[in-house]
């Protein structure tokens, strides 16, 4: 049987490698897109039989896009496919309803077998991860921080005036400090929440609620 598979992720060589390597063994790409909510819009349009998402993306990340596509079609599997072989990630994504944690540097019939595996109704977790995936099910994992935990009240309060839509030099005139102020405020905030631009931060700020107070 051939698999149809929608895959979502960010990095274009990478989706079109992907798209090549399951081509050449009778695995068709009903769709490959680089943004998450374009790939919510494909899955809930087109017909496939397998979901791939990368777990690391902008605007949305691949959880909260997860959460989407189980709520949008609980029948058709989504499965990870990332870099990360944090045991924290796994937790989250299993107990959102993946049905796959699967590894970018997995071999491509390893890939192949395991979407296949999917597919029939398993559940596959990457090889290397199979030890973490026990600890998972223990509740043993390391809880996660909490997004914002590890910033401080200045730059939580400079997160909540991003998520408004300020700039820089807004920004600095309504807390009455310096536009280089500000920026290096605006870097840590970046280097801490692992986003890459002041867009990522503001659209997480916004996902979780967090306001700038009055």
């Amino acid at each position: 049987m051939t698999l149809r598979v929608l895959v979502i992720d960010d990095h274009t060589l990478f989706r079109e490698g992907l798209q090549s390597l399951l081509a050449s063994r009778n695995i068709h790409i009903a769709a490959a897109v680089g943004d998450a909510r374009e790939g919510l819009r494909v899955a809930r349009e087109t017909p496939c039989d397998v979901i791939l998402l990368d777990l690391r993306m902008p605007d949305l990340d691949g959880l909260s896009l997860l959460d989407k596509l189980v709520a949008q079609d609980a029948d058709t599997p989504v499965v990870m496919l990332t870099t990360s072989d944090d045991e924290r990630d796994l937790a989250d994504a299993m107990s959102r309803g993946a049905r796959g944690y699967l590894l970018k540097d997995m071999e491509p019939d390893e890939l192949v077998a395991a979407l296949r595996d999917i597919v029939d109704g398993n559940t596959v977790i990457a090889a290397d991860l199979v030890s973490a995936m026990a600890r998972v099910t223990e509740g043993k994992v390391p809880q996660r921080e909490a997004p914002f935990d590890s910033l401080t009240p200045r730059e939580t309060e400079i997160l909540g005036l991003l998520a408004e839509g300020q700039s820089n030099k807004v920004i600095a005139r309504n807390l009455g400090i310096s536009d280089g102020t500000v920026k290096l405020h605006v870097k840590a905030i970046l280097r801490k929440l692992d986003v890459h631009s002041r867009v990522e931060a503001a659209v997480m700020a916004v996902e979780h609620g967090l306001r700038a107070k009055r």
